[in-house]
């Protein structure tokens, strides 16, 4: 069995830098599966479109055909020659991405792109266990607390924890229905856990599959 490494989780838990030391470590590929979410949402905002309309944002993507890149490095998402990636992270593209990931056939786009890329592969997202690689030979998924999520991610934005904390409780509710755990995958609480506990961890449990 080809080797798959399912990283899945709420925002804001840790997914990509874990993910990008675990495939590190194993000298794998990085897949950051939200980032086709996020170019969607800037295309979508760049157009103007109804971020409502599913047929229009699919009709964009079709259009517009982001590529995404995987690098051990950092992921890279290409329009053409135009690099989206400095884009993707922002305050604006984190408050409307879920309503953008929300969509089936916007969703169904991307897993097939996903789906197109060989493995072996480390990949994070939120349902990359569950409905994009469900023969995944080691799957987790990463929580933590609102409060510690917003701390982590208050380094990264020009916001207030409070501000990020409410965001982050919005975007779970939003995205309660496609991001849970997948049949078979490892919970882990990072709340407590600092980044290389979280990565031995999961190193770990790629040993004692190999061993198997």
């Amino acid at each position: 069995m080809a080797l798959i490494i399912t990283i899945d989780g709420v925002a804001a838990s840790g997914k990509s830098s874990v993910a990008r030391r675990v495939a590190e470590e194993l000298r794998l590929p990085f897949v950051s599966s939200g980032l086709l979410y996020r170019a969607a949402t800037v295309l979508a905002l760049r157009e103007s479109l109804d971020l409502s309309d599913g047929a229009a944002l699919l009709a964009a993507l079709e259009h517009f055909s982001p590529r995404l890149i995987p690098d051990a490095a950092g992921n890279r998402v290409l329009v053409g020659t135009d690099d989206l990636t400095g884009a993707l992270h922002t305050a604006e593209v984190d408050a409307h991405v879920s309503q953008v990931s929300q969509h089936p056939p916007l969703r169904r786009w991307v897993r097939e792109q996903l789906r197109l890329l060989p493995p072996p592969f480390v990949v994070e997202g939120r349902d990359m266990g569950s409905a994009v690689f469900p023969e995944a030979a080691v799957k987790y998924y990463l929580t933590a607390r609102p409060e510690v999520r917003a701390r982590r991610r208050g380094a990264e934005r020009d916001l207030s924890v409070e501000q990020i904390e409410w965001a982050l409780r919005e975007r779970d509710r939003q995205d309660a229905a496609q991001s849970a755990p997948a049949e078979g995958a490892v919970l882990l609480d990072t709340s407590d856990m600092n980044l290389e506990q979280v990565v031995e961890r999961i190193l770990e449990g790629v040993r004692a599959w190999a061993d198997r």
